[in-house]
């Protein structure tokens, strides 16, 4: 969704300013057609000429400048999608608060009706002020997004809260906001990523070759499209910004989180690779090495999808390593599957671990539809694709 939106991105006198730079790139290299405004204390700390090297595209420092055709801020904040300012410094945060438009930024956030997102950066004792928080907390009443400053060491030398969030960080929350006019907004989506570990004593576990890496595909792109994501994982992985995260290890874990999620939810994709056997008591200690065999007594563990009861779109996925389709299509039937998504994960070109998959969309109707090796984005996109034109979810 971010591609070819508009976004007006506003840089302030903050030290970290230069993070900027990368931010403008990567939303830039996303497909985002975007507008740097620059206060005149952030050209003290990087010049104009970076941004527009970056972004191709004029670089606004003056709301007095008669280069620029009809009246400047008035232009950008009509074109805007959504108003990013990245970093915020407490001087700008204030000034916003206090509705003051002296400058071409605070001017174009002034007359803009889309959505505003601000990114502070600054010393630990500014953002911590009282002041500086009262301001903040005025905003956010007036419907202002925040994203929330990072801990660590400052460039002043202090270490605390206050450094920008990182610039994966905010481009995601962009995806979010940008996609709440997408085909999936107002939409709840339950996605589940990565192999469960089910233990065998206190530091041996039973586990699978699942990274978790198509679940959270599944899971960004259903957040750019403008869905509430729920992501229900077992995955090491970084839950990426926009998306709730809910952490678990064993597959009766994941049960518990699955259908607690799924109460509310229009559509849930079972990625994550579910352990089929765990120990029903694992041992306490760990278990000496004594012998030459080791007898462990397994019980099936539970088919979360099949268990999700309601009037939502259930997908699920078959990894398989041989007669893929004929297993797929009888997954699909007993768990009682809107559809199914196969793959075979026999080859290491796109099996576990891999940015890769090659997949086989199988319905109840008998549809198979076999496609060929692609990103795990691009299958994420296909699915979604299948979903929201479903008849479950589209009534």
């Amino acid at each position: 969704m971010i591609k070819d939106s508009h976004i007006v991105l506003g840089i302030t006198g903050s030290i970290a300013a230069y993070k900027g730079a990368d931010l403008a790139s990567k939303l830039t290299q996303g497909g985002a057609i975007v507008d740097v405004v620059m206060t005149k204390a952030a050209c003290e700390l990087i010049r104009p000429m970076t941004f527009k090297a970056l972004t191709n595209r004029p670089i606004h420092t003056d709301m007095w400048d008669v280069a620029h055709e009809g009246i400047s801020h008035i232009e950008l904040a009509k074109a805007a999608d959504a108003v990013l300012i990245a970093p915020a410094s407490a001087d700008f945060i204030a000034k916003l608060a206090y509705g003051l438009a002296d400058d071409i930024l605070s001017a174009t956030v002034l007359a803009t009706r889309s959505p505003i997102v601000i990114a502070p950066a600054m010393n630990v004792n500014m953002y911590e002020n009282s002041i500086t928080q009262e301001n903040i907390q005025k905003l956010k009443d007036r419907g202002f997004i925040f994203i929330e400053p990072a801990e660590g060491h400052l460039a002043c030398g202090d270490v605390g809260r206050g450094k920008l969030a990182d610039v994966e960080d905010i481009i995601g929350e962009m995806h979010k906001i940008i996609g709440r006019s997408g085909p999936m907004a107002g939409k709840k989506v339950v996605v589940t990523a990565g192999g469960t570990r089910e233990p065998i004593d206190s530091v041996r576990f039973i586990s699978n070759l699942s990274s978790g890496k198509m679940g959270y595909a599944i899971a960004e792109a259903a957040r750019d499209q403008g869905a509430n994501v729920v992501l229900v994982t077992s995955s090491q992985i970084k839950c990426p910004a926009g998306i709730e995260p809910v952490h678990v290890q064993t597959a009766l874990e994941m049960r518990d989180a699955v259908h607690k999620a799924c109460k509310d939810a229009d559509a849930i994709i079972m990625a994550a690779a579910v352990a089929d056997y765990h120990l029903e008591t694992p041992f306490k200690n760990k278990i000496k090495k004594k012998s030459a065999t080791l007898d462990l007594n397994l019980v099936r563990t539970p088919d979360i999808i099949a268990e999700v009861k309601g009037d939502l779109v259930k997908i699920g996925f078959a990894a398989e390593s041989e007669d893929i389709n004929k297993n797929a299509k009888a997954k699909l039937k007993k768990k009682g599957l809107d559809l199914i998504v196969a793959n075979d994960v026999t080859q290491d070109a796109w099996g576990f671990g891999s940015e890769y998959n090659k997949v086989t969309l199988i319905d109840p109707e008998g549809n198979v539809n076999e496609y060929p090796v692609m990103t795990k984005r691009k299958v994420a996109d296909l699915i979604l694709d299948w979903l929201t034109s479903s008849p479950k979810w589209v009534k």
